[in-house]
């Protein structure tokens, strides 16, 4: 997981920053930390910025890049990395996608903690007001007037990153002034959509199932077997028919001959009650034959 954390002094981004750090075991990679360690252990890149450093001026983006290169390349920094502080301009972040770019490496998101400007100022002198209170000296860095200076170079320099990843879809945007708690949960609960969405890689999408000519030509075999099974059928009743025909009218001249034959031997009367008998046989055994069908 690679993300930048976006929004202006006293929003939470440290706070957050480590809250991640911990749910996701990614490191926290913070410019100012990372040029004194570059230049603490004497690199190459180190060296550059602390001459720079130490004549006062500011370090040029191509090095602060160059310091990031080399850091997130380091083995602690393989599942991920979260960078605070960095970019501050569109033209750091437009070095950065280079960057990333060049090692293959991909930015999952860029998460702005939306405050409210005039609420920040009321925290700032609030908690001044109360370290005053228990005897303690006020940061120079945390009163009202340095923030509002600060603030009003994020407006300049910053913001306009929010449009910049904004139209790159990176950007996630968390209402800051809620709760840490509520802040973190609703950071997490993001991240878990983006990662739920998002395909992993090397998995391929199951191919849609057309809905159109296939099913149809499918469809169709199934009752065309069946007519034709039907048709069968009825060829067979019709087979079955003629035969029960033919052998009802064997049957009828027989019982002819019978009526003949008994009334000449028995008289009319008996004769009558043996073509009733004899018309009654070849009817029940038809009968059963059909039944059977």
């Amino acid at each position: 997981m690679r993300l930048i954390l976006l929004g202006p002094p006293g929003s939470g981004k440290g706070t957050q920053a480590q809250r991640l750090v911990q749910k996701h075991g990614i490191v926290q990679l913070s410019t100012g930390e990372m040029l004194r360690a570059a230049v603490a252990a004497g690199t190459p890149i180190g060296l550059q910025a602390k001459d720079i450093m130490a004549a006062g001026g500011l370090v040029p983006d191509e090095i602060v890049v160059g310091i990031i290169s080399d850091r997130i390349d380091q083995a602690d920094a393989k599942n991920g990395f979260i960078l605070d502080g960095f970019p501050r301009t569109v033209p750091q972040a437009e070095a950065l996608d280079d960057l990333l770019k060049k090692k293959r490496l991909k930015l999952d998101a860029v998460v702005e903690l939306r405050v409210n400007e005039s609420a920040l100022l009321e925290r700032v002198e609030k908690r001044a007001a109360e370290t005053r209170a228990r005897g303690e000296e006020v940061r120079a860095d945390d009163t009202p007037e340095v923030l509002t200076k600060r603030l009003a170079s994020y407006r300049v320099q910053t913001e306009p990153l929010i449009h910049y990843y904004s139209e790159r879809r990176k950007l996630l945007t968390v209402d800051g002034m809620m709760t840490i708690e509520h802040v973190t949960s609703e950071i997490n609960r993001i991240l878990e959509a983006l990662g739920a969405t998002e395909p992993k890689a090397g998995r391929r999408a199951a191919p849609a199932k057309r809905s159109g000519s296939g099913t149809a030509r499918k469809g169709t075999k199934a009752p065309a077997k069946k007519a034709a099974a039907k048709t069968k059928g009825t060829g067979k009743v019709k087979e079955g028919a003629g035969k029960g025909t033919k052998k009802a009218a064997t049957s009828a001249r027989k019982a002819r001959k019978t009526v003949s034959k008994a009334a000449k031997a028995r008289g009319v009367g008996k004769a009558k009650k043996t073509v009733r008998q004899a018309a009654k046989r070849p009817a029940k055994k038809l009968t059963k034959k059909r039944a059977k069908r």
